[in-house]
């Protein structure tokens, strides 16, 4: 509960409290920029260090190492803080930003991107946890909806910036990270107060569980493995793919065996308690993963079948990255002034629903006005969903498990963007495949089949054929594309009835926080209404 403040307090409060909000704006800004930004920026990166042969590796080291750390990040933080973890978190992102800039061969390159992204699940975790400290239930969403506004920008800019380094000088894609993490470490160390724990590094440890992080993080390692390089590397069917993806599956159960008989478990088992929690969980999974299928297959859309150049298709597709983060916000308000939070699921899910359909009809004869509006339907349900997620989920809990509930949203996210990838990729190359055969030149079939098609999307390769084959590939591309959307339909409605069983539970007013500048000006506002 705030206490009575002098107004001198009240205003060094009320600047630390925005000082700490921008510094987590500013670093999940950076942070989205750096999984977006190589996409444009690694063809020119790998000629002048090598590394073709470990394209996938360098492309997707970065997001494994950022996703397994996040629920060992809350547990820690629960112990020792919030500021000490985040301050370590954004140094492991600096520092991996300038091995990766100074990058001499893949190696150097790879074990950058790995530190970095070490530091990014950090900043992932960490940020929402904090805010989840600063602002009570109930007004949290808006401050959500703004940082997850800044994650879709830098999404979004990622590419272009990408591109404009790698023209001049591609070191800067990674050294440009090291003043702006500066920047964020100062405002944290400065303004962020908590009364300290006192442990020793004994203590810590010895309540650190150790040894359900040895079981989850080589689990989810190998799932992501399985995911990333399925279908790329090795066929499915491959033993590469199936032992570690079974393995991972393995231990994953184990971990969860457990947590049940663990003293102080990283993944308390009582947040899969109550049916609110647990479907909202579900749901989160269900709508990032959307927002990676619409991010990698929009493009090539209007890449393959609209014929667009690859800067013109990014440009296309910033109908879904600013409609998004502008219905999210508005999304938040409608939280954090009325409490409600489930008729924002089912409306957004629905939205998405008819958005993926209509993107389903699109077929080889291009319409701005038809790819633009079905677009923005699809990306306003999306934006909808969004904030109301991290209220409905933490809304039947205790503030006890805002650390461990935060980390189990935050690594189902990451998780979601994986699989959001790989699922459709799968769907997209197996449908190319069925429908291959309307391409009657056996050579232009053969070079798109078998995971190609997604490469050849750009780079001009389709305008360049005759006319009638052409019209056969942007046919094909029309048809994978289409059953795309229509897996994304199946997703929205499971999202859908998701939402229905979710319990509605008044959002708190109050908050109690061991943070000295959780008793913000914003917070006090909060609990006058």
């Amino acid at each position: 509960m705030a206490t009575e403040k002098t107004p001198a307090n009240q205003r060094e409060i009320q600047w630390r409290f925005w000082s700490i909000f921008a510094a987590l704006c500013l670093l999940s800004l950076i942070a989205s920029i750096d999984v977006s930004i190589v996409t444009t920026a690694l063809p020119t990166i790998t000629r002048a260090i090598g590394g073709e042969l470990q394209y996938v590796w360098i492309a997707n080291s970065y997001p494994l190492a950022s996703t397994v750390p996040q629920p060992l990040y809350a547990q820690v933080s629960n112990i020792v803080g919030r500021r000490n973890p985040l301050l370590v978190a954004v140094s492991l992102f600096a520092l991996g930003s300038g091995i990766a800039g100074g990058a001499t061969n893949p190696g150097m390159l790879i074990a950058g991107r790995v530190v970095q992204g070490l530091g990014t699940g950090g900043i992932y975790v960490l940020s929402a946890i904090v805010i989840s400290d600063l602002v009570p239930l109930r007004q949290r969403s808006q401050y959500v909806s703004i940082m997850f506004l800044m994650a879709t920008v830098g999404g979004a800019v990622g590419p272009l910036v990408g591109g404009a380094f790698a023209e001049r000088d591609w070191r800067w894609v990674f050294y440009m990270n090291v003043p702006a993490s500066g920047v964020a470490l100062v405002v944290i160390f400065f303004a962020l107060k908590e009364n300290s724990s006192g442990d020793s590094i004994r203590n810590v440890l010895a309540r650190v569980d150790l040894l359900g992080n040895a079981i989850l993080i080589p689990s989810a390692v190998a799932i992501l493995l399985g995911a990333v390089l399925g279908g790329v590397v090795y066929p499915w069917s491959s033993y590469h793919i199936i032992v570690p993806l079974v393995l991972g599956a393995l231990g994953w159960a184990l971990f969860h065996v457990h947590q049940a008989f663990c003293k102080e478990p990283s993944v308390p088992p009582h947040l899969f308690r109550n049916r609110t929690t647990v479907s909202t969980y579900g749901m989160s999974f269900v709508a990032y993963m959307l927002t990676q299928v619409s991010s990698y297959f929009l493009p090539v859309y209007f890449m393959a079948v609209a014929n667009a150049s690859p800067i013109r298709a990014g440009v296309d597709c910033l109908i879904y990255s600013v409609v998004v983060p502008v219905s999210a916000v508005f999304a938040g308000g409608f939280v954090t002034y009325s409490g409600i939070y489930r008729p924002l699921f089912w409306s957004g899910f629905a939205l998405q629903a008819v958005g993926y359909g209509l993107l389903s009809t699109l077929d080889g004869t291009y319409s701005q006005a038809r790819s633009f509006g079905f677009e923005a339907l699809a990306a306003c349900g999306t934006g909808i969903v969004i904030p109301a997620l991290s209220p409905a989920i933490l809304s039947p809990l205790a503030e006890s498990d805002v650390a461990s509930a935060n980390g189990v949203y935050s690594f189902l996210r990451s998780f979601a963007f994986v699989w959001g990838i790989t699922i459709a990729s799968v769907i997209f190359n197996g449908q190319f495949k069925t429908h291959g055969g309307q391409i009657s030149d056996e050579a232009v079939r053969a070079k798109l089949v078998d995971g190609a098609a997604y490469t050849f999307a750009s780079g001009g390769y389709i305008s360049q054929l005759p006319q009638i084959t052409s019209e056969q590939v942007m046919g094909v591309y029309a048809k994978a594309l289409a059953a795309v959307w229509q897996a994304s339909i199946a997703f929205s409605c499971l999202g859908f009835l998701l939402g229905l069983v979710v319990k509605h539970v008044p959002l708190r007013k109050t908050l109690e926080t061991n943070e000295e500048s959780g008793d913000s000006s914003a917070t006090k506002q909060t609990e006058d209404v």
